[in-house]
């Protein structure tokens, strides 16, 4: 048996991704989120769906730097079974208010790549090959899909974190500047994973006795999810009760749908050598053609060892 930790694995794709895994015998879930209620009252109801009780929680929020390290340390602590997999899997978004954190980041940047970011490094002593790392990325990251959504806007990952210096940003509305900084984490996403399966196998972590897989989701459009939570009341009352009615149509999704396609990433042995790969839904496909920028990757994880203060005692790579 091994650990799988689902970062807001309390509600919507998060949790029926928990769900599928926690049916499994083979692992023991932990369910990471910054709302110890939320989190309890979500495992209660799993414990009686799946009858598993390999599950627990445990708090961290992914837009404070010392609550991820805090995590770390104390999982490092916890009598359980060997970690085998994580799924980065919570994010935000806001359109009606520039967010920061407690670090001064944006907020957006910060949870969504930021804090998966140190949350892995930090993690990668403990995680026990054969593992499994998946980031959630969004096909909004593609300028060449038809999303609804802006481009990404990858310029200096400093920027990105603090988009009031950037010129190109400065004068957008607050809706437009920050539907371009959730496109631009996702991006970030596939960045990281691509450069961390890179670097595992380039620095003999990964190998074909022992492999660490590092891929990415892309879970399509899921009307219902939690991502609406900043929109203004009319577009979350679509989202929320006029759109999962038209999950019949074709690239919109069901959130128990996508969370067993998520929870497939973990559990089919199948995709047990597959790595720094990119699936949406059930398919693996091309992502987008920036992401596969290894200049670009590489400047991202370089700014996001510095912007996280993440140091070589804490990390096994170099």
């Amino acid at each position: 048996m091994k650990t799988v930790i689902i970062t807001g694995g309390n509600s919507g794709l998060g949790y029926y991704c928990a769900q599928e895994i926690a049916r499994s015998e083979d692992w023991y879930v932990i369910i990471a989120c910054r709302s110890q209620d939320k989190a309890t009252q979500a495992i209660e109801k799993l414990r009686k769906q799946t009858s598993s009780t390999r599950l627990e929680t445990m708090l961290l929020d992914l837009a404070s730097l010392a609550s991820i390290r805090q995590f770390a340390q104390e999982f490092a602590r916890r009598e359980i079974p060997p970690l085998g997999a994580i799924v980065c899997n919570a994010g935000v978004q806001f359109i009606q208010r520039r967010a920061y954190t407690e670090d001064g980041f944006e907020e957006t940047f910060a949870v969504n790549h930021l804090g998966h970011f140190l949350l892995v490094n930090l993690l990668l002593k403990q995680l026990v090959a054969p593992a499994r790392i998946i980031f959630v990325s969004s096909d909004t990251h593609d300028p060449d899909k038809i999303t609804g959504m802006p481009a990404p806007h990858f310029t200096n990952p400093k920027l990105i974190a603090k988009p009031e210096q950037d010129n190109f940003l400065r004068d957008k509305s607050v809706g437009i500047a920050g539907r371009i900084a959730y496109t631009t984490s996702k991006l970030c996403n596939i960045f990281c994973a691509y450069k961390l399966s890179h670097r595992l196998q380039e620095q003999g972590y990964s190998t074909e006795q022992n492999l660490i897989t590092v891929n990415v989701f892309n879970p399509g459009l899921m009307p219902g999810s939690g991502l609406a939570k900043d929109y203004p009341p009319l577009a979350r009352f679509v989202w929320y009760f006029i759109l999962p009615v038209l999950r019949i149509l074709p690239k919109v999704n069901s959130i128990k749908n996508s969370g067993q396609a998520l929870a497939r990433l973990v559990l089919d042995p199948e995709l047990e050598s597959v790595t720094g790969k990119y699936f949406s839904g059930w398919e693996m496909i091309p992502s987008s053609q920036e992401s596969y920028d290894r200049a670009k990757a590489k400047q991202l994880w370089d700014t996001s060892i510095e912007l996280t203060q993440l140091t070589p005692e804490e990390n096994i790579l170099t």
